[in-house]
């Protein structure tokens, strides 16, 4: 048996009488020789663990040691066979070993010792070959797959929703804009800016997604059950450990739905994620609880235990004023709640995660239902401990009337959405959805406290590097 293999697939394969012979390509993260026999410790992503590749003084390959260093990349042809070291089961015997990549020992950033978060955050392009992102970007892996087989399996359609945009989905105003023009060239000539003012490239301003909704809206509204799965971005001045200026959104809608069945949904969705991370990412999950000390796995085990519960918004108000805690922003009916109070209900109060339902109107999107008692709206969102608010959704007003007043009051204009009133003048439908940051659950599921630890480049105020 031969071919390439990944260091996973070798280090799972059961030794028999016959030998397996392997090719395998990966990155080197320790080297020892001796004067007898060669060590090498390499590992290509596949998996937590690393293959032990041994080369004895015989080998052809054993001078080429000496030129091999940590980080330089490599082919080895060998046989797999039991080891008789520990810690491993399964190890190589070289049977030849080829340096792809030299890797320059001295100033190679990633020694072998321990580096902080923030270090690896200075050389984001080599932190995925640590055993720290390695694990994180191979359970966002899990995460990704998991949601897509959980949507597809409920018959959702997905939807290429576009990132460029004359509308904003939120009505907060908070949105990048796009020009054919850079500030450079502004400068250099200011009469391009009344050029562009007079001749927009799409004929009128142009700005970068906040959301994808309004059009899967659209696509619900015809197929019953549609998704979007993209980038969107948000040009907020944000300098927190939960925000990010671009990051990646799952946004389902379905139709002929109201916001328990939307809540109901996003419930089984977490639960089919969280199931399957764990079925298949659970040695990486348990190894960043032992490094950070956050005792994940247990809450995440939790989590499929214990059924989700569903609070309003004045119930969650009443339960912090009742709470004895000294927050540092006031409770009081009508804000919006802060992450110390999210926290406080899902960490303390319900020891898990819980939705909250029935948001003031005055804090949330002029799309959200209207209640009867015109004071709130079917708004719901799911708190998680750790991180607050990890997914948003609400039944979408689908009274073409109610919609107009709302869009009126919230100072948004209906000159670029009067498709979106078309969808409840042509064959309305009572609908629902929510959206869930990909970053953020991501943080959830592996225990890491900055988002910006949860994808390979963060964007954020003044940092667009890599």
């Amino acid at each position: 048996m031969s071919g390439d293999w990944t260091v996973k697939r070798a280090l799972e394969v059961q030794i028999g009488r016959d030998a397996v012979m392997v090719t395998i390509q990966g990155w080197v993260r320790t080297r020892r020789v001796s004067k007898n026999v060669g060590f090498l410790a390499l590992n290509d992503g596949s998996c937590l663990d690393h293959l032990q590749v041994v080369c004895d003084k015989d080998n052809p390959s054993y001078n080429l040691l000496a030129e091999i260093h940590t980080g330089a990349s490599v082919q080895v042809h060998g046989e797999l066979q039991q080891s008789m070291g520990k810690g491993q089961a399964v190890e190589m015997l070289a049977h030849s070993i080829e340096l792809v990549g030299a890797s320059d020992a001295e100033r190679y950033p990633l020694q072998k010792k321990g580096h902080t978060l923030e270090y690896l955050r200075e050389i984001a392009h080599l932190r995925p070959r640590t055993n720290t992102f390695g694990a994180v970007f191979r359970l966002k892996n899990l995460i990704s797959r998991a949601i897509h087989h959980y949507l597809q399996e409920q018959d959702f359609i997905w939807v290429h929703t576009p990132i460029l945009t004359a509308s904003d989905c939120e009505g907060a105003g908070e949105m990048f804009s796009v020009s054919t023009t850079s500030m450079k060239s502004l400068h250099k000539n200011p009469k391009k800016l009344e050029e562009l003012a007079e001749r927009p490239y799409f004929g009128s301003e142009a700005y970068l997604t906040v959301s994808g909704q309004l059009e899967a809206e659209a696509v619900a509204l015809s197929h019953k059950k549609s998704y979007t799965f993209g980038p969107t971005f948000r040009a907020e001045n944000s300098n927190t450990a939960r925000h990010l200026s671009e990051f990646w959104m799952v946004e389902p809608e379905l139709a002929f739905a109201d916001y328990h069945d939307s809540m109901r949904c996003g419930d089984e969705l977490f639960r089919a994620v969280v199931s399957h991370c764990l079925a298949f990412g659970r040695k990486d999950i348990a190894f960043l609880d032992k490094i950070y000390k956050n005792q994940t796995l247990e809450e995440l085990e939790h989590f499929l235990a214990t059924p989700t519960e569903k609070i309003s918004y004045t119930e969650a108000i009443e339960i912090l004023k009742q709470s004895g805690r000294s927050f540092e922003y006031s409770v009081d009916w009508g804000m919006d709640l802060q992450t110390e109070h999210e926290r406080y209900l899902c960490e303390t109060h319900v020891k898990g995660p819980v939705w909250v339902y029935d948001y003031p109107k005055d804090i949330k999107a002029f799309y959200m239902y209207l209640n009867e008692d015109q004071k709130t709206v079917r708004g719901t969102d799911l708190l998680v401990p750790r991180i607050g608010e990890i997914c948003g959704g609400s039944q979408r007003e689908d009274r073409l009337d109610v919609l107009e007043a709302r869009m009126q009051e919230c100072g948004v204009d209906k000159a670029h959405l009067d498709w979106y009133l078309d969808l409840r003048r042509y064959g309305t439908v009572p609908h629902a959805g929510f959206g869930v940051g990909l970053e953020r659950l991501v943080m959830w599921i592996t225990g890491m406290s900055n988002i910006r630890d949860a994808i390979f480049a963060p964007r954020a105020p003044r940092l667009l590097d890599f």
